[in-house]
């Protein structure tokens, strides 16, 4: 059995550096992984690319070739690798020992891991390629300087959960930029009361039912972050050890409704 980790997230959100400062942590602990690109449009890499889908098509390319804009050619490529799956993949997966543990860098096209099934085919493929596999979505921590943001970001995380019905964690990004954090604190884990209060306060009272709604959504799935300091090595070991842990479980065919909110044991990395 493989092992596959899908960093997801907004653009912007770390992604990139998130792998690589994974990989450095990995080499660091004699832990071997594999990183592989699935942004068409990536140009600059600060970790070894083992698998890259620019060897099967880029962006600018299909802006070239067929007038696209960006957006629309992300799409496009992204089309073209689901079409691939059983050619290009397959025939790269096939370099890969059956306990190899692959980190797949995605695009950060918002609507590739909420509502467009590309990524949620592809996944569908590695499980019956025998991998296990998980989600990591990272979210800004610029997203919790307040609750209209926290809220759009976690509905967002919570779209990316149900399309991909997969293990999920959640972790807020960038933490070494935000300068009070205690502003972050009562985010970690969120009071819906708390939440409601806060938006009441900031938007219109017409919206008031929809705040209830929202609130106890975030409360009702325990939509939870953890903090990803990545100028500090203990905090990123725990971290890492929750998405290596993945080798001591499986998973299967479990429903999305028994990950969403899991609370993970951290185990030791050695």
């Amino acid at each position: 059995m493989g092992y596959a980790q899908l960093v997801i997230g907004p653009a912007g959100s770390g992604k990139s550096t998130y792998c690589s400062s994974l990989y450095d942590h990995c080499q660091t602990v004699g832990r071997t992984i594999h990183i592989v690109n699935l942004d068409p449009a990536a140009e600059h890499f600060n970790y070894p690319v083992d698998m890259d889908i620019r060897e099967l098509i880029s962006l600018d390319d299909v802006m070239e070739e067929f007038g696209m804009g960006p957006n629309g050619g992300l799409i496009y490529c992204m089309e073209h690798l689901e079409d691939s799956l059983d050619d290009w993949l397959d025939e790269q997966l096939e370099n890969y020992l059956d306990d190899d543990y692959l980190v797949f860098d995605c695009p950060g096209q918002i609507e590739l891991f909420t509502h467009v099934p590309v990524l949620r085919n592809f996944v569908e493929h590695l499980k019956r390629k025998n991998f296990n596999v998980c989600a990591v979505y990272l979210l800004d921590s610029q997203f919790v300087s307040d609750v209209t943001k926290y809220i759009s970001g976690c509905m967002a995380s919570l779209s990316a959960m149900i399309q991909l019905e997969l293990p999920h964690i959640n972790i807020l990004s960038k933490m070494d930029l935000v300068s009070n954090k205690k502003d972050v604190e009562e985010y970690l884990d969120p009071n819906a009361q708390v939440l409601l209060s806060q938006l009441n306060q900031q938007m219109a009272p017409r919206f008031g039912k929809l705040n209830k709604c929202l609130a106890e959504l975030v409360d009702d799935y325990s939509i939870a972050v953890f903090i990803l300091h990545l100028s500090g090595r203990q905090c990123f070991h725990l971290a890492s050890s929750k998405f290596l842990m993945l080798k001591s479980h499986t998973h299967g065919n479990t429903s999305v409704e028994s990950h969403v909110g899991i609370k993970i044991q951290i185990i030791p990395w050695v």
